[in-house]
């Protein structure tokens, strides 16, 4: 079954959670919607994952609408969201509901994602306004890691959660969808849950969110560069694909593969009429 924007409403009346992980390909997308995910996020962490940069603001709209396209054609009854890169919602409402409609038009998105709280309301409510399904995203926001000073924790004071809380409600009353709550307290991200009317989606927020999302990279062992907290990994993929690297550069160097299973056949007589 397709899911959509209503079958993810349906699911948190039902108490049926949700369950999300990034991809940036056709192949693991395909992989990953055969196996039964509920949503793909195609993440501007594409920006660490697969470009090698530091943070996700080298994120280009272009290298989003490449990647989307490319998991919306492996996809077929996961909900496909892609995220808004960084600057191209911040700027105005206008860039906003432009971009939001390239990602849906050139990347084949079904809903985007967008950074931030009130202050990205009117562009939340446009996007929504011109058809386009948004999804929020809460607490530690990583195009803001400049301002926090780094990856860490929000929502621990008193003020810093009760503005989490209102930003929340405010998002949801501006259209989006469903929000994603991100390296928040698991306590406060329940009491969020319990608020709102539209899903969850936690990331170091605690299993009382509706769903769980998790860049797939980290929860199969493929990216060591770091590994947050909140990260459990479900297979060591790295360890068995080095090791599948290494046997390959060695039967290579010795000359044991290609097999003569691996290889053509030409008939002797047609090697004999050669010059």
């Amino acid at each position: 079954m397709k899911n959509t924007v209503q079958t993810w409403r349906q699911a948190k009346q039902d108490g049926v959670k949700i369950a999300m992980l990034t991809a940036y390909d056709y192949s693991t997308a395909k992989l990953e919607d055969e196996a039964g995910i509920n949503g793909i996020l195609v993440g501007d962490s594409l920006g660490n994952v697969i470009l090698g940069y530091e943070d996700t603001l080298s994120v280009t709209m272009e290298d989003m609408i490449h990647h989307g396209a490319a998991v919306s054609r492996g996809a077929q009854n996961a909900l496909v969201m892609i995220d808004m890169p960084f600057m191209s919602y911040q700027t105005s409402v206008y860039d906003a509901v432009v971009n939001a409609g390239r990602l849906m038009k050139e990347g084949r998105g079904n809903a985007v994602k967008l950074e931030g709280g009130k202050e990205v309301c009117p562009q939340i409510k446009a996007i929504v306004d011109a058809g386009i399904p948004v999804c929020a995203h809460l607490g530690l926001t990583p195009q803001h890691v400049n301002a926090f000073g780094g990856n860490k924790v929000q929502g621990k004071s008193t003020e810093a959660a009760q503005s989490i809380i209102d930003a929340a409600l405010a998002v949801q009353e501006a259209g989006a969808f469903a929000v994603v709550l991100e390296c928040i307290p698991a306590k406060l991200a329940q009491i969020i849950t319990d608020k709102l009317e539209i899903p969850t989606i936690g990331i170091g927020a605690g299993v009382g969110c509706d769903g769980q999302i998790l860049v797939y990279q980290d929860m199969l062992g493929m990216f060591s560069d770091y590994s947050p907290k909140f990260v459990k990994r479900f297979a060591e993929v790295g360890e068995v694909m080095k090791e599948g690297f290494a046997k390959y550069i060695k039967e290579v160097q010795e000359s044991t593969y290609p097999a003569q299973e691996h290889t053509f056949k030409i008939d002797d007589d047609v090697l004999d009429k050669l010059y």
